[in-house]
């Protein structure tokens, strides 16, 4: 469970050895268990989301009482981490999806979005809820669905209180080129000549040996 006291954003979820077993979204009023398998042991319901309503404001309560006994003291501020990459194998004109993965920030505010030749694109986008992380900090993911095409340049963009400015983790589409697929068709006829030769090597040397 995570709260802010200016109320910009919650997040309610149960883990069971750091797998997910449900969350609470608040926008819907809902319940939404993400594995199916964890479907058939947890119940989530209505009362489930009301609990979850209740713990948000004592949370909030609590948050303010504990800074003022602290003093105000000033937000800790950690950076994210962010790496992109694709789902499946690349394929250029294949429907894939790219994954920007941010991790370890703090405070829970974030804000992350995509371009392509840098162009702003909305379509296609979704956002995971948070994460929580075994050191407090938050992880979470964006969805970019595409079909790749040689050349396309993405980037994914993310702005974080702990960053001094946003950060921009590029995706490029390319494939091997006709000149790389002979440079290694090469290499492997070389090194099969090589081992042939060390392989033919051994054999008359233990041959020779055997005659003397």
């Amino acid at each position: 469970m995570a709260c802010e006291t200016n109320l910009t954003r919650s997040e309610y979820e149960m883990e069971l050895d750091k797998d997910e077993l449900f969350y609470v979204d608040f926008v819907k009023k809902e319940g939404v268990q993400r594995l199916p398998e964890f479907a058939q042991d947890w119940y989530v319901g209505p009362d489930t989301v009301a609990q979850a309503q209740a713990n948000m404001e004592v949370c909030r309560h609590n948050v303010v009482g504990f800074a003022k006994g602290a003093g105000y003291p000033s937000e800790k501020k950690v950076a994210p981490q962010t790496m992109v990459y694709p789902e499946d194998l690349l394929e250029v004109g294949q429907p894939n999806t790219l994954i920007c993965f941010s991790t370890g920030f703090y405070p829970m505010a974030i804000k992350m979005s995509w371009t392509r030749n840098g162009q702003p694109v909305t379509e296609g986008v979704t956002q995971s809820q948070l994460y929580s992380n075994d050191d407090f900090t938050f992880r979470t993911f964006s969805y970019l669905s595409f079909s790749p095409q040689l050349g396309d340049i993405y980037s994914c963009r993310v702005e974080h209180s702990g960053l001094p400015e946003p950060d921009s983790k590029i995706y490029v589409v390319e494939t091997n080129t006709e000149s790389d697929v002979g440079e290694t068709a090469y290499c492997g006829v070389g090194l099969t000549l090589g081992l042939l030769g060390v392989a033919a090597g051994t054999f008359f040397l233990i041959k020779g040996n055997n005659c003397n």
